[in-house]
Protein backbone atom coordinates (compact mmCIF):
# COMPACT_ATOMS: atom_id res chain seq x y z
CA UNK A 1 0.00 0.00 0.00
CA UNK A 2 1.28 3.46 -0.94
CA UNK A 3 -0.06 6.74 0.42
CA UNK A 4 1.00 10.22 -0.69
CA UNK A 5 0.64 13.15 1.71
CA UNK A 6 1.43 16.72 0.66
CA UNK A 7 1.92 19.68 2.99
CA UNK A 8 1.49 17.35 5.92
CA UNK A 9 2.74 17.01 9.51
CA UNK A 10 4.31 14.28 11.61
CA UNK A 11 1.05 13.66 13.50
CA UNK A 12 -0.85 13.15 10.25
CA UNK A 13 1.82 10.73 9.05
CA UNK A 14 1.55 8.71 12.27
CA UNK A 15 -2.23 8.58 11.95
CA UNK A 16 -1.94 7.44 8.32
CA UNK A 17 0.47 4.66 9.31
CA UNK A 18 -1.92 3.34 11.97
CA UNK A 19 -4.84 3.38 9.54
CA UNK A 20 -2.78 1.69 6.82
CA UNK A 21 -1.84 -1.16 9.16
CA UNK A 22 -5.49 -1.67 10.02
CA UNK A 23 -6.49 -1.65 6.37
CA UNK A 24 -4.06 -4.43 5.49
CA UNK A 25 -4.95 -6.42 8.60
CA UNK A 26 -1.74 -6.06 10.63
CA UNK A 27 -2.43 -3.60 13.46
CA UNK A 28 0.45 -4.92 15.59
CA UNK A 29 3.95 -3.50 15.25
CA UNK A 30 6.63 -6.19 14.80
CA UNK A 31 9.55 -3.94 13.96
CA UNK A 32 12.81 -4.02 15.91
CA UNK A 33 14.34 -0.61 15.14
CA UNK A 34 14.01 2.69 13.31
CA UNK A 35 16.43 3.26 10.44
CA UNK A 36 16.82 6.91 9.40
CA UNK A 37 18.43 7.47 6.00
CA UNK A 38 19.70 10.99 5.32
CA UNK A 39 20.31 11.44 1.61
CA UNK A 40 19.48 13.49 -1.46
CA UNK A 41 17.09 12.89 -4.33
CA UNK A 42 19.82 11.49 -6.57
CA UNK A 43 20.87 8.71 -4.20
CA UNK A 44 17.54 8.06 -2.47
CA UNK A 45 16.44 5.18 -4.69
CA UNK A 46 19.61 3.10 -4.26
CA UNK A 47 19.77 3.75 -0.52
CA UNK A 48 16.11 2.85 -0.01
CA UNK A 49 16.48 -0.34 -2.05
CA UNK A 50 19.44 -1.46 0.08
CA UNK A 51 17.58 -0.64 3.29
CA UNK A 52 14.46 -2.49 2.14
CA UNK A 53 16.53 -5.59 1.33
CA UNK A 54 18.22 -5.40 4.73
CA UNK A 55 14.78 -5.06 6.39
CA UNK A 56 13.98 -8.66 5.44
CA UNK A 57 16.51 -9.63 8.10
CA UNK A 58 15.77 -6.70 10.44
CA UNK A 59 12.10 -5.57 10.20
CA UNK A 60 12.23 -1.84 10.75
CA UNK A 61 10.56 1.48 10.17
CA UNK A 62 12.59 3.21 7.50
CA UNK A 63 12.52 7.01 7.47
CA UNK A 64 14.14 8.54 4.39
CA UNK A 65 14.98 12.20 4.95
CA UNK A 66 15.45 14.09 1.67
CA UNK A 67 16.33 17.76 1.98
CA UNK A 68 15.09 19.57 -1.12
CA UNK A 69 17.08 22.60 -2.18
CA UNK A 70 14.84 25.62 -2.79
CA UNK A 71 15.42 27.59 -5.98
CA UNK A 72 14.29 31.05 -4.91
CA UNK A 73 14.61 33.10 -1.69
CA UNK A 74 10.83 33.10 -1.28
CA UNK A 75 10.54 29.31 -1.51
CA UNK A 76 13.41 28.93 0.95
CA UNK A 77 11.28 30.73 3.54
CA UNK A 78 8.25 28.49 2.98
CA UNK A 79 8.47 25.38 5.15
CA UNK A 80 6.66 22.36 3.72
CA UNK A 81 6.68 18.63 4.37
CA UNK A 82 5.65 16.05 1.77
CA UNK A 83 5.55 12.35 2.61
CA UNK A 84 5.21 9.05 0.81
CA UNK A 85 4.11 6.08 2.94
CA UNK A 86 4.70 2.44 2.02
CA UNK A 87 3.20 -0.32 4.15
CA UNK A 88 2.94 -4.07 3.61
CA UNK A 89 4.42 -5.71 0.52
CA UNK A 90 5.60 -2.35 -0.82
CA UNK A 91 7.94 -1.95 2.16
CA UNK A 92 9.38 -5.41 2.62
CA UNK A 93 9.09 -6.49 6.27
CA UNK A 94 8.39 -3.10 7.83
CA UNK A 95 7.21 0.41 7.05
CA UNK A 96 8.77 3.09 4.89
CA UNK A 97 8.20 6.83 5.06
CA UNK A 98 9.90 9.06 2.50
CA UNK A 99 10.07 12.59 3.89
CA UNK A 100 10.79 15.50 1.56
CA UNK A 101 11.65 18.67 3.46
CA UNK A 102 11.32 22.09 1.83
CA UNK A 103 12.28 25.61 2.88
CA UNK A 104 13.25 26.36 6.46
CA UNK A 105 12.22 22.86 7.51
CA UNK A 106 15.46 21.56 5.97
CA UNK A 107 17.37 22.91 8.98
CA UNK A 108 15.02 21.24 11.47
CA UNK A 109 14.81 17.66 10.22
CA UNK A 110 15.06 16.27 13.75
CA UNK A 111 11.73 17.90 14.69
CA UNK A 112 10.05 15.94 11.88
CA UNK A 113 11.79 12.64 12.58
CA UNK A 114 11.46 12.56 16.37
CA UNK A 115 7.65 11.98 16.51
CA UNK A 116 7.97 9.17 13.93
CA UNK A 117 10.49 7.05 15.86
CA UNK A 118 9.26 3.69 17.12
CA UNK A 119 8.76 3.79 20.90
CA UNK A 120 11.30 1.86 23.01
CA UNK A 121 13.25 0.73 19.93
CA UNK A 122 16.85 1.48 18.90
CA UNK A 123 17.49 4.22 16.34
CA UNK A 124 20.10 3.91 13.58
CA UNK A 125 21.03 6.83 11.30
CA UNK A 126 22.72 6.12 7.97
CA UNK A 127 24.34 8.70 5.67
CA UNK A 128 25.04 6.98 2.31
CA UNK A 129 27.03 10.08 1.34
CA UNK A 130 27.55 13.64 2.56
CA UNK A 131 27.87 12.76 6.24
CA UNK A 132 28.47 15.61 8.71
CA UNK A 133 31.89 16.04 10.26
CA UNK A 134 30.61 15.34 13.78
CA UNK A 135 28.10 12.47 13.64
CA UNK A 136 27.13 12.45 17.31
CA UNK A 137 26.85 16.25 17.34
CA UNK A 138 24.49 16.32 14.37
CA UNK A 139 20.83 16.87 15.42
CA UNK A 140 19.75 13.65 13.68
CA UNK A 141 22.82 11.71 14.80
CA UNK A 142 22.12 12.67 18.41
CA UNK A 143 18.88 10.66 18.23
CA UNK A 144 20.67 7.42 17.35
CA UNK A 145 22.45 4.64 19.18
CA UNK A 146 24.25 3.70 15.95
CA UNK A 147 25.54 6.05 13.24
CA UNK A 148 26.65 4.60 9.89
CA UNK A 149 28.67 6.36 7.21
CA UNK A 150 30.56 5.30 4.08
CA UNK A 151 33.90 7.04 3.58
CA UNK A 152 34.25 5.29 0.21
CA UNK A 153 31.62 7.74 -1.12
CA UNK A 154 33.69 10.76 -0.02
CA UNK A 155 35.68 12.91 -2.45
CA UNK A 156 38.85 12.04 -0.51
CA UNK A 157 38.10 8.64 1.08
CA UNK A 158 41.42 8.14 2.86
CA UNK A 159 41.48 11.71 4.15
CA UNK A 160 37.94 11.27 5.47
CA UNK A 161 39.22 8.58 7.86
CA UNK A 162 41.16 11.23 9.79
CA UNK A 163 37.97 13.27 10.19
CA UNK A 164 36.06 10.20 11.39
CA UNK A 165 38.81 9.50 13.94
CA UNK A 166 38.91 13.07 15.25
CA UNK A 167 35.15 13.22 15.85
CA UNK A 168 34.62 9.57 16.84
CA UNK A 169 31.92 8.84 19.41
CA UNK A 170 30.79 5.40 20.67
CA UNK A 171 28.25 4.07 18.18
CA UNK A 172 29.95 5.43 15.05
CA UNK A 173 30.84 2.95 12.32
CA UNK A 174 31.56 2.92 8.60
CA UNK A 175 30.68 0.56 5.76
CA UNK A 176 34.33 0.64 4.66
CA UNK A 177 35.06 -1.16 7.92
CA UNK A 178 32.19 -3.61 7.36
CA UNK A 179 33.59 -4.54 3.93
CA UNK A 180 36.69 -6.08 5.49
CA UNK A 181 34.89 -8.33 8.01
CA UNK A 182 35.47 -11.49 5.90
CA UNK A 183 39.14 -10.56 5.50
CA UNK A 184 39.59 -10.05 9.23
CA UNK A 185 37.80 -13.32 9.99
CA UNK A 186 39.93 -15.26 7.51
CA UNK A 187 43.20 -13.77 8.72
CA UNK A 188 42.28 -14.34 12.38
CA UNK A 189 41.46 -17.99 11.62
CA UNK A 190 44.78 -18.42 9.78
CA UNK A 191 46.73 -16.97 12.70
CA UNK A 192 44.91 -19.28 15.12
CA UNK A 193 46.24 -22.22 13.10
CA UNK A 194 49.76 -20.79 13.10
CA UNK A 195 50.13 -19.79 16.76
CA UNK A 196 53.75 -20.90 16.85
CA UNK A 197 54.71 -18.41 14.14
CA UNK A 198 55.63 -14.86 15.10
CA UNK A 199 54.54 -12.14 12.67
CA UNK A 200 57.36 -9.68 12.02
CA UNK A 201 55.77 -7.45 9.34
CA UNK A 202 52.74 -7.21 7.07
CA UNK A 203 51.74 -5.82 3.70
CA UNK A 204 48.26 -4.84 2.54
CA UNK A 205 47.67 -4.44 -1.20
CA UNK A 206 44.63 -2.81 -2.81
CA UNK A 207 43.43 -0.11 -5.14
CA UNK A 208 44.32 3.51 -4.47
CA UNK A 209 41.94 5.69 -2.42
CA UNK A 210 40.16 2.68 -0.93
CA UNK A 211 39.59 3.30 2.79
CA UNK A 212 38.91 -0.39 3.46
CA UNK A 213 42.54 -1.15 2.61
CA UNK A 214 43.78 1.48 5.04
CA UNK A 215 41.43 0.25 7.78
CA UNK A 216 42.62 -3.33 7.38
CA UNK A 217 46.25 -2.19 7.49
CA UNK A 218 45.60 -0.11 10.61
CA UNK A 219 43.80 -3.06 12.22
CA UNK A 220 46.79 -5.33 11.60
CA UNK A 221 49.25 -2.71 12.87
CA UNK A 222 47.21 -2.09 16.00
CA UNK A 223 46.56 -5.73 16.86
CA UNK A 224 49.87 -7.31 15.85
CA UNK A 225 52.08 -4.35 16.81
CA UNK A 226 54.29 -4.84 13.76
CA UNK A 227 55.20 -2.48 10.89
CA UNK A 228 52.58 -2.62 8.13
CA UNK A 229 53.18 -1.45 4.56
CA UNK A 230 50.37 -0.27 2.28
CA UNK A 231 50.94 -0.94 -1.44
CA UNK A 232 48.70 -0.17 -4.41
CA UNK A 233 47.21 -2.39 -7.11
CA UNK A 234 44.62 -2.07 -9.87
CA UNK A 235 41.98 -3.74 -7.69
CA UNK A 236 39.17 -4.53 -7.57
CA UNK A 237 39.13 -3.29 -3.99
CA UNK A 238 41.37 -5.11 -1.56
CA UNK A 239 43.51 -7.66 -3.41
CA UNK A 240 46.08 -9.23 -1.05
CA UNK A 241 47.47 -9.39 2.48
CA UNK A 242 50.90 -10.81 3.30
CA UNK A 243 52.02 -11.59 6.87
CA UNK A 244 55.76 -12.22 7.10
CA UNK A 245 57.20 -14.74 9.57
CA UNK A 246 60.69 -16.26 9.96
CA UNK A 247 59.33 -19.58 8.69
CA UNK A 248 57.57 -18.20 5.63
CA UNK A 249 54.68 -15.95 4.69
CA UNK A 250 50.95 -16.23 5.28
CA UNK A 251 49.32 -14.84 2.13
CA UNK A 252 45.65 -14.19 1.38
CA UNK A 253 45.40 -13.23 -2.28
CA UNK A 254 42.17 -12.24 -4.08
CA UNK A 255 42.85 -11.07 -7.61
CA UNK A 256 39.37 -11.30 -9.12
CA UNK A 257 37.18 -9.91 -6.32
CA UNK A 258 35.41 -13.24 -5.72
CA UNK A 259 37.73 -16.17 -5.00
CA UNK A 260 40.85 -15.94 -2.84
CA UNK A 261 43.83 -18.22 -2.26
CA UNK A 262 45.17 -18.78 1.26
CA UNK A 263 48.82 -19.85 1.52
CA UNK A 264 50.39 -20.86 4.85
CA UNK A 265 53.78 -22.38 5.71
CA UNK A 266 53.71 -26.17 5.81
CA UNK A 267 50.19 -26.42 4.38
CA UNK A 268 48.80 -26.79 0.85
CA UNK A 269 47.25 -23.76 -0.77
CA UNK A 270 43.48 -23.57 -0.47
CA UNK A 271 40.77 -21.62 -2.26
CA UNK A 272 38.33 -19.63 -0.12
CA UNK A 273 35.20 -17.68 -1.06
CA UNK A 274 35.78 -13.97 -0.48
CA UNK A 275 33.35 -12.17 -2.76
CA UNK A 276 32.67 -8.45 -2.68
CA UNK A 277 29.33 -7.77 -0.97
CA UNK A 278 26.63 -5.29 -1.94
CA UNK A 279 25.39 -2.45 0.26
CA UNK A 280 22.31 -4.37 1.49
CA UNK A 281 24.51 -7.13 2.93
CA UNK A 282 26.82 -4.60 4.57
CA UNK A 283 23.91 -2.71 6.10
CA UNK A 284 22.31 -5.93 7.39
CA UNK A 285 25.57 -6.83 9.12
CA UNK A 286 25.80 -3.45 10.82
CA UNK A 287 22.23 -3.73 12.10
CA UNK A 288 23.03 -7.02 13.87
CA UNK A 289 24.96 -5.21 16.58
CA UNK A 290 24.16 -1.82 18.02
CA UNK A 291 26.81 -1.63 20.74
CA UNK A 292 30.02 0.39 20.29
CA UNK A 293 32.66 -1.30 18.15
CA UNK A 294 35.86 -0.93 20.17
CA UNK A 295 37.97 -2.71 17.57
CA UNK A 296 36.90 -0.25 14.89
CA UNK A 297 37.68 2.65 17.24
CA UNK A 298 41.19 1.38 17.98
CA UNK A 299 41.95 0.75 14.31
CA UNK A 300 40.56 4.11 13.21
CA UNK A 301 42.53 6.04 15.81
CA UNK A 302 45.78 4.25 14.95
CA UNK A 303 45.93 6.59 11.97
CA UNK A 304 47.07 6.29 8.38
CA UNK A 305 50.29 8.11 9.30
CA UNK A 306 51.41 5.01 11.21
CA UNK A 307 51.55 2.97 8.00
CA UNK A 308 54.48 2.66 5.62
CA UNK A 309 53.82 3.21 1.90
CA UNK A 310 55.33 0.82 -0.60
CA UNK A 311 55.90 1.20 -4.36
CA UNK A 312 52.73 1.57 -6.42
CA UNK A 313 53.41 -1.57 -8.47
CA UNK A 314 54.86 -3.68 -5.67
CA UNK A 315 53.03 -7.04 -5.45
CA UNK A 316 52.03 -8.09 -1.95
CA UNK A 317 53.06 -11.71 -2.62
CA UNK A 318 56.67 -10.85 -3.65
CA UNK A 319 59.32 -12.76 -1.67
CA UNK A 320 60.76 -10.78 1.21
CA UNK A 321 64.34 -10.78 2.46
CA UNK A 322 64.95 -12.44 5.82
CA UNK A 323 65.09 -10.00 8.68
CA UNK A 324 68.70 -10.90 9.50
CA UNK A 325 69.87 -10.10 5.96
CA UNK A 326 68.12 -6.75 5.64
CA UNK A 327 69.42 -4.43 8.39
CA UNK A 328 68.48 -1.40 6.27
CA UNK A 329 64.81 -2.21 6.77
CA UNK A 330 65.00 -1.88 10.54
CA UNK A 331 64.69 1.90 10.42
CA UNK A 332 61.18 1.95 8.85
CA UNK A 333 60.10 -0.72 11.35
CA UNK A 334 61.20 1.39 14.29
CA UNK A 335 59.45 4.39 12.80
CA UNK A 336 56.19 2.49 12.42
CA UNK A 337 56.41 1.11 15.95
CA UNK A 338 56.93 4.60 17.29
CA UNK A 339 54.02 5.93 15.29
CA UNK A 340 51.51 3.86 17.23
CA UNK A 341 51.85 5.48 20.70
CA UNK A 342 52.03 8.88 19.04
CA UNK A 343 48.76 8.27 17.27
CA UNK A 344 47.10 7.06 20.46
CA UNK A 345 48.42 10.04 22.42
CA UNK A 346 46.85 12.37 19.88
CA UNK A 347 43.57 10.51 20.08
CA UNK A 348 43.60 10.77 23.88
CA UNK A 349 43.79 14.55 23.62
Amino acid sequence: MKIDLTETTSSKINAALVQARRDIGTPAIGMVLTLVIVTDEENAYDALKSATDAAHEHPSRILVVIKRVSRSPRSRRDARLDAELRVGADSGSGETVVLRLHGELVDHAQSVVLPLLLPDAPVVVWWPQGAPADLAGDPLGALAQRRITDTYASEEPVGALAGRAAAYAPGDTDLSWTRITPWRSMLAAALDQQKALRIVSATVEGEDENPSCELLAMWLADRLEVPVTRTHSDGPGLTAVRLETKDGAIVLDRADGALATLCMPGQPDRAVALKRRDTAELLAEELRRLDPDNTYEASLKFGVAGLATGPVDAPAAAPAEPAAEAPAKKAPAAKSAAAKPAAKKTAAK
